[in-house]
């Protein structure tokens, strides 16, 4: 990528929070490659540690287990040094995880609309909450049921339907860069 910005110091963890099919992984990739930081996914570190994917876990243990794993390994994950965290689309749900990313790094909601997660998992069977018989009613109703806790996430970017993944970072670098604490330009 062209280096077409100043050159920015990561001083706290961002974690990507939001739906299923909101980007998180995809963006969260691209956001640190441009930052020059690692790149974390809860979900990758629950599948390695467990040595099953997520559908595996959900049809063995079930959810609660799932989520108490969940929040575990994204502790671990933050210990380290300021990175990038993409995590799955209910990690946010729990108290305990946004307590925990509130005190060790920042909250970014990926704000996606319904008709654009459609689109991106419709064909997708990864999925383990839309394996239902109608999975966009089931879709609709999560993010519905979701949406009041994720808007708790401390910064928010919208994104549009054609948005691409480096318009999509570039958002996300410009509302980190407000907050000198969190996203540090230095010469």
């Amino acid at each position: 990528m062209a280096d077409d910005q100043p050159h920015l110091t990561l001083r706290r963890t961002v974690v990507l929070v939001g739906m299923m099919g909101s980007g998180k992984s995809a963006i969260g990739r691209a956001l640190a490659d441009k930052l020059g930081v690692a790149f974390l996914d809860s979900d990758a570190a629950l599948e390695e540690a467990a040595a099953l994917t997520i559908s595996e876990i959900f049809a063995r243990d079930g959810e609660p287990f799932f989520r108490d794993r969940e929040v575990e390994v994204i502790d671990r994950l933050m210990s380290g040094p300021p990175a990038v965290l993409s995590t799955g689309g209910g990690a946010f749900l729990s108290e305990r995880t946004r307590d925990l990313i509130g005190q060790k790094g920042v909250s970014v909601l990926l704000d996606v609309p319904l008709a654009t997660l459609w689109e991106r998992v419709r064909h997708k069977d990864t999925r383990p909450l839309l394996r239902t018989a109608d999975p966009k009613a089931t879709l609709t109703q999560l993010l519905q049921d979701r949406g009041p806790i994720y808007a708790k996430a401390r910064l928010h970017v919208p994104v549009g339907p054609q948005a691409s993944i480096a318009e999509t970072t570039q958002s996300v670098i410009d509302v980190l860069a407000k907050d000198p604490t969190i996203l540090e330009p230095i010469s």
